[in-house]
């Protein structure tokens, strides 16, 4: 297991941007972690794919070992703060890879800055219509007639978001353990050594409700999603897009996949991996890292 040293980069908007970085290939791919996680969560992909590209992982606005100096309103701030990271790094072109929440900021980074963005790569992405809560019934389960449709809302979900938050307060290593052995590493887990520096850096989080709330605004569709008006930025994305899908997700339907590939069109290829859940990078990492090789060449 290698250990990638963190860097930092303080952007023009003042936030410092902290990321990992491998390798000394031509091609560069720029890495786009999940909610709930950071740049560490590549580490493996990294160890994978060192040898042939240039990396580099960040840590999002308030995740990880980054500042949080401005909370986010939405996944267009992520997209932003890692363009400006970019351009300091001297990227002037690149790929980039957005998994889960990352696969919002992906598109939203590659909306905004066509001229930067060469490919995109969704791995269990978000949908391009966001990403739904439901106020819960007396039993705790979902009432799917019922969004929440307020920050105030997200932040007192006795499910999804108070549990979450009161074991970053106290630092109950154990309840995320839970979360996501039941919800993504229901296949494979992570060596015992990586786990738990994963979790080590899933407390460092501090924008949960903040995220939470950009995901379900989030909208780059032309139509309403039952929060948010559509922003119909789907149709500024210029590069090519990957969609890739563990057919065994249990955070995001793969009808996402399905339906985000429909709506990018032929700019769109769409990839169902039968093998692997949320993680990919825990449940078939070898070949997610040559379906990439494929894709990037």
């Amino acid at each position: 297991m290698k250990n990638y040293p963190v860097k930092s980069v303080l952007l023009p908007n003042g936030e410092t941007i902290a990321y990992r970085e491998a390798g000394e290939g031509e091609k560069a791919l720029v890495l786009l972690h999940g909610n709930m996680s950071s740049s560490l969560f590549f580490d493996t992909l990294m160890e994978t794919m060192e040898a042939d590209y240039r990396l580099i992982a960040f840590d999002m606005r308030g995740f990880g070992d980054s500042s949080y100096n401005k909370p986010i309103d939405a996944l267009l701030c992520f997209a932003d703060d890692t363009a400006q990271a970019a351009e300091a790094l001297g990227l002037r072109r690149f790929s980039v890879l957005g998994w889960s929440t990352g696969g919002g900021v992906a598109l939203e980074l590659a909306a905004s800055r066509p001229d930067l963005v060469e490919k995109v790569v969704l791995v269990n992405s978000v949908s391009l219509a966001g990403y739904p809560m439901f106020k819960k019934d007396a039993s705790g389960q979902p009432m799917l007639t019922e969004r929440i449709t307020t920050r105030e809302e997200v932040a007192e979900d006795p499910v999804q978001v108070l549990p979450i938050l009161h074991a970053y307060a106290t630092g109950n290593r154990e309840l995320l353990r839970s979360v996501w052995n039941a919800l993504i590493y229901h296949d494979a887990q992570p060596r015992p050594e990586r786990y738990e520096r994963y979790l080590e850096d899933m407390l460092k989080q501090r924008n949960l409700v903040d995220v939470d709330y950009a995901l379900i605004i989030f909208n780059m569709t032309s139509t309403h999603n039952g929060v948010a008006e559509g922003t119909g930025r789907q149709k500024l994305v210029q590069a090519p897009v990957l969609v890739v899908q563990g057919a065994n997700d249990r955070v995001v339907p793969p009808t996402w996949a399905k339906e985000t590939a429909a709506a990018l069109g032929s700019k769109a290829t769409l990839i169902m991996m039968q093998n692997a859940g949320h993680s990919p990078f825990t449940d078939s990492l070898k070949e997610l890292a040559g379906l990439l090789a494929d894709y990037l060449r």
